[in-house]
């Protein structure tokens, strides 16, 4: 196992971090590893808005559900997919962006998922610790509004930056037999693997949580699935200018 494996497979959210900054010029550099991540048919759709203000980091904090680390972070970054900039190069070129697509969504929403883990993982690399905010969503038109985000531009998630100030476990993940296939979708022994792999989860709450916290991975996804999944989701990407088509 190489060195860039062995990073990659030490991943952990980091939700504590000292006061140390981090220097500008480093983060431009985070920011270009970023950049160098594929992107669908060179499209490059993704923004990152970077968060200085604490007033506005304040109010992310209330709009995430008071994930209190949003304003700590010594840098705070908001992803977004943004097809804006794509309608800009249709106007230079007096051409009629045909947006609203649902393949414009994913395409422009994926490249942002492949910006931002190059981002994290030069960052880890650096000895920097991340933590991704997908709860920005949870009010994410009040976000877009406090970001100035225009049409065709929605916030995908935050992300926390700074130097680790805890030293957490890392969370262990499913078995590599349940999730890869050869030649066709086959769940053969997927539950007998799962039922496994959720002793593993169970000893890593107790243990992370000093036994205050008992659940297994399957109970954890029951327990959510069964619920809406921010069902404002869909009429704010429409107004957005996503998913007409």
């Amino acid at each position: 196992m190489n060195a860039v494996i062995e990073l990659l497979n030490s991943h952990r959210s980091i939700r504590k971090f000292t006061d140390q900054p981090i220097p500008q010029d480093t983060l431009n550099t985070l920011i270009q590893a970023g950049q160098a991540a594929a992107t669908s048919s060179f499209i490059q759709a993704c923004t990152v808005i970077q968060v200085n203000d604490q007033d506005k980091r304040n109010q992310l904090v209330e709009c995430s559900g008071g994930q209190a680390y949003i304003s700590q972070a010594p840098v705070f970054l908001v992803f977004c997919a943004d097809m804006q900039r794509l309608k800009l190069a249709c106007d230079m070129n007096d051409a009629d962006i045909n947006s609203g697509f649902t393949e414009q969504f994913i395409t422009a929403t994926v490249d942002v998922g492949l910006f931002a883990q190059n981002v994290t993982v030069a960052a880890e690399s650096l000895g920097l610790g991340i933590c991704y905010i997908g709860g920005i969503r949870n009010q994410i038109a009040r976000v877009s509004e406090l970001l100035d985000l225009p049409e065709l531009v929605y916030p995908v998630f935050g992300l926390c930056l700074g130097h680790p100030d805890q030293n957490p476990e890392v969370k262990p993940r499913l078995p590599v037999d349940v999730v890869l296939k050869q030649d066709s979708y086959n769940d053969n022994g997927n539950q007998e693997t799962i039922a496994d792999y959720d002793k593993s989860v169970r000893e890593y709450y107790q243990t992370r949580t000093g036994g205050n916290k008992e659940m297994t991975w399957s109970e954890q996804m029951s327990g959510m699935l069964v619920k809406e999944a921010r069902p404002h989701m869909l009429a704010f990407l429409k107004e957005k200018g996503f998913l007409l088509k």
